[in-house]
């Protein structure tokens, strides 16, 4: 059964998946911080990868860091159910654990479900304070609850944490936009131009377009 599950996986593309950044439409969302356990999931090949984290998971329910890894292995693949649930797992042994809360709430919102995301996001924020791209992907669910006065107060946590963070100015921008500022939207544009001219001419594309 684990090898049939395998081949479904697409592992040839797994270690490939782990550097893109996903763009919803509501945002950048950003996942190019690495946490321990994606380190870790390197070791196994790609042919192997999966039979070998379900097999460490069946051998032992205990073991944190395979069922980290098999959490990982489901929410790479876009199987983000699977990640939820196999994530929660790994909460329950180890509460502490702020890189799965964080993947757990990324993987909420990737599901449209933006409250259980934002909940999930305030956890992780507990064990991961300081951790730029959780404030920008929280954002991003707060704006598609509506609630931008939070989305942008989020936003502004990860530009406090990282200052030159295109992904979060960006949204930033757009969020003003939301609100009709053009005025603070044209900001977050003149401050990505001393670091990133390309989002920066993204985000000039649609301030013009602002009504």
């Amino acid at each position: 059964m684990p090898s049939m599950i395998h081949r479904s996986l697409g592992l040839s593309m797994l270690l490939l998946t782990a550097i893109l950044c996903l763009l919803p439409a509501c945002g950048k969302e950003d996942r190019t911080e690495k946490s321990k356990g994606d380190i870790a999931t390197n070791q196994y090949s790609a042919d192997t990868i999966f039979d070998e984290v379900f097999k460490k998971v069946q051998q032992n329910p205990n073991d944190v860091e395979a069922m980290y890894h098999l959490a990982d292995l489901y929410d790479r693949s876009s199987q983000y159910p699977e990640a939820i649930e196999t994530y929660q797992k790994v909460v329950k042994l180890k509460p502490d654990m702020g890189y799965a809360w964080f993947k757990m709430a990324t993987a909420y919102d990737r599901m449209n479900r933006p409250e259980e995301a934002v909940e999930t996001f305030t956890t992780a924020a507990k064990y991961l304070p300081n951790h730029a791209v959780l404030y920008n992907n929280m954002g991003i669910a707060y704006g598609k609850l509506g609630k931008f006065n939070d989305e942008i107060s989020s936003l502004k946590k990860a530009l406090r944490i990282r200052p030159n963070y295109s992904a979060a100015r960006y949204n930033l921008g757009m969020t003003y936009l939301k609100q009709k500022n053009k005025a603070a939207a044209m900001k977050e544009y003149e401050e990505l131009m001393k670091f990133d001219e390309g989002t920066a001419e993204a985000l000039r594309k649609e301030i013009a377009k602002a009504t």
